[in-house]
Parts: structure tokens; sequence; C-alpha cells
């Protein structure tokens, strides 16, 4: 189980780093015109400013997961993300949904690894 974690963990860093990075040095090109869903949903998120946070919260993450310190917050840290570009991929642009799951499911089984961390968040007092 350590080592599907120790590839699950690189994947899911590597995922993230690319994303970040491509993001800030623009080197992805969209081939094809995105739809009027997702252009009114990024206009929103760039009129607000914060498309930079995100993939700054992004880059973080994926050097946290890529170099295994503190794993277990970058993927508490991550999920929401995680799951906001699932729905946005599943309300705005489903044709390229494919990533947005194998990032939740990237992250769930991060989550479910170190269940034992996050027992204590749970705990009735």
């Amino acid at each position: 189980m350590k080592i599907a974690m120790i590839i699950v963990r690189t994947l899911m860093g590597l995922f993230l780093l690319f994303a970040s990075v491509s993001y800030f040095f623009e080197l992805v090109k969209p081939t094809t015109p995105p739809p009027p869903a997702a252009v009114t949903y990024t206009t929103g998120l760039a009129v607000a400013h914060l498309m930079p946070i995100v993939k700054g919260i992004e880059l973080i993450c994926g050097l946290l997961l890529l170099i295994g310190r503190f794993a277990t917050l970058a993927t508490i840290v991550i999920f929401p993300i995680t799951v906001n570009i699932l729905l946005f991929h599943g309300f705005a642009d489903p044709a390229n949904i494919g990533g947005g799951v194998l990032l939740l499911v990237l992250n769930l089984f991060m989550a479910y690894y170190y269940r034992k961390n996050y027992a204590s968040l749970f705990a009735v007092k």
C-alpha cells in the first residue's frame, strides 16, 4: 500500500504542478474555443483575481506532494479545489471532465491512506 501511495502522491503532485506552471507561464494554448458557460465562469474568476490564488495553492500543494512533506495537509487543502474542478467540468465543459475525475480519485485515495491522521478532526469531545 505504501508503494501505491507514493505513486499516487507523485502523480497528483505532477498533475497539480503541471496545471499551475502551465497557467503562470501560459504553456498550453487551447486548440478549440471553450463553451460559453466556461467563458463566463473563467471571466468571473478573472474579474475577481482568484485564478492566481488558486493556481498558487495548486503549485504549493503540488510541490508538497512531490517532496512528501506535509502531504496530509496538502491533501486536505487541495480537496475543495479538486471538487471545484470536477464541478466546473461537469457543468460547463463536460468534454474535458477526465482530468477532474482523475484528480478526484487520486485525492480520495490520498485521503483514505491518511485517514488515521484525520481521526482527531472527527472526534466528539
